[in-house]
């Protein structure tokens, strides 16, 4: 992961994202697979997130995205549910009336955790070894 900067910090902050399909249908094969790693993608270059790495299994997605400090990973998330299911849904109607009667395409939870550079042991180490460097 790199370091990015902006005007006044400089941040290296990666989160791993993992949302399901409501009612966890296998539906995210084929074109609808290739679809959502198309909008996933786009809104990644569009909001100005790094996307490390992206894998769609038939019944969830599992991401791993680089963003600025401002930027907090539930928004992340929401964005790219709310974006993707509405693509999904207009770019296949029949999806919506067959599987998901008229609901949305996600899930309401996510999984979220934080991929660092270093370890957490290594951290501890540094904060705990600040004054004997001082």
């Amino acid at each position: 992961m790199q370091i990015l900067s902006s005007s006044h910090a400089q941040h290296s902050l990666g989160y791993h994202l993992i949302w399901c399909l409501k009612y966890r249908h296998d539906v995210l094969s084929g074109a609808v697979e290739i679809e959502l790693r198309h909008i996933l993608t786009e809104i990644c270059m569009t909001y100005d997130w790094k996307l490390h790495a992206l894998e769609i299994m038939p019944d969830h997605v599992h991401i791993f995205v680089q963003a600025d400090h401002t930027t907090a990973p539930v928004e992340i998330a929401r964005t790219m549910k709310s974006i993707s299911a509405v693509y999904i849904f207009t770019k296949f109607p029949d999806l919506k009336r067959r599987r998901f009667w008229g609901s949305g395409l996600w899930s309401k939870g996510t999984f979220y955790a934080s991929v660092g550079g270093v370890s957490e042991e290594a951290v501890k180490r540094y904060i705990e070894t600040q004054k004997d460097r001082a």
